[in-house]
């Protein structure tokens, strides 16, 4: 059977540089815009809360109306300082939920809301609200930009994160494609039996006891287990890479056996030396995001020999 690949310290410092590079270029010409669309989404909501609450001094009145609009609830987290999240916003409110419909049966739950906003809202945002005054006009035209601002900045950051990752996976997807493979409905892997037959894959699923982002039928009879990993700094990529997909790695060589099971890893992103060679030493076959034809040609030179 074919090897996996296994790269040389000179060969991972190459690719590694390569691959800081396109990500930077990639980052750049996204997140500006990005950032830039959604505060753009969120001024006009922001000011439409403010005119709804008069700047927030008539909260009481309008909560169940905030509580009834997602996007208008998330800006009302946003008032805190600092922001809470859906989750801790419940807690602090006694609540199982944030839905008004149901929020409704409990006649001191929206009291409680506005007591954790107000009790927690930004006074340095928010000045006049403790002062009972009404805002100046330069203090809410600040208090709105920096607001709407917090918003972007948070619903960016996410969205990097997530479709960083699921573009990865839909390009490792095409390529697997690409090279003749057909795709599979996700089913849960527990012998190696009921794993994707030769010359097909399927999505993420429960292989064993660990979760791989694809599950591939090698032509050769072996299995492929390949995760996407996304890191933007060094440091991150000791998770990414070596503590979850090094450690997934390990855990599936021990359950089905180092002959029977391929971890692979598909990279994005800054990832340092050192931790690179740690995984190619934890049994990881790297491939890179920005070279997927590589994975596609050691895909298709696993197979059977006559």
């Amino acid at each position: 059977m074919i090897a996996a690949p296994n790269w040389s310290r000179d060969e991972l410092e190459t690719a590694r540089i390569q691959s800081e590079r396109e990500y930077r270029a990639k980052r750049n010409a996204e997140s500006k815009q990005m950032y830039l669309g959604y505060f753009d989404g969120y001024r006009g909501l922001v000011e439409e809360v403010m005119d709804q609450t008069f700047d927030l001094t008539q909260l009481n009145a309008q909560a169940s109306l905030l509580l009834a609009e997602n996007r208008k609830q998330e800006v009302l987290r946003y008032l805190c300082g600092p922001p809470l999240s859906a989750d801790d916003l419940k807690m602090l409110v006694e609540a199982r939920t944030l839905d008004p419909n149901r929020l409704g049966k409990d006649s001191s739950a929206f009291g409680r809301l506005v007591e954790v906003v107000r009790s927690w809202h930004d006074r340095r945002r928010f000045p006049w609200v403790e002062e009972e005054r009404k805002p100046t006009q330069e203090e809410r035209h600040t208090a709105i930009v920096a607001t709407t601002a917090l918003l972007a900045m948070r619903r960016t950051e996410a969205q990097r994160r997530a479709g960083g990752s699921k573009d990865q996976e839909l390009l490792v997807e095409a390529t697997l494609i690409d090279a003749g493979f057909e795709r599979v409905a996700t089913r849960k892997v527990e012998t190696l039996s009921q794993a994707p037959s030769a010359g097909q894959f399927c999505r993420e699923t429960l292989l064993g006891s660990r979760k791989a982002d694809f599950i591939i039928g090698l032509k050769d009879g072996r299995t492929m287990a390949v995760e996407c990993k996304v890191s933007s700094s060094a440091v991150n990529s000791i998770k990414r890479l070596n503590n979850d997909a090094g450690s997934k790695a390990a855990a599936w060589v021990e359950e089905f056996g180092k002959k029977q099971v391929v971890p692979a890893v598909v990279l994005e992103g800054v990832f340092a030396l050192t931790n690179l060679n740690q995984a190619q030493d934890q049994g990881l076959a790297i491939f890179w995001a920005h070279d997927l034809s590589r994975l596609k040609n050691w895909i298709l030179s696993a197979k059977k020999r006559s």
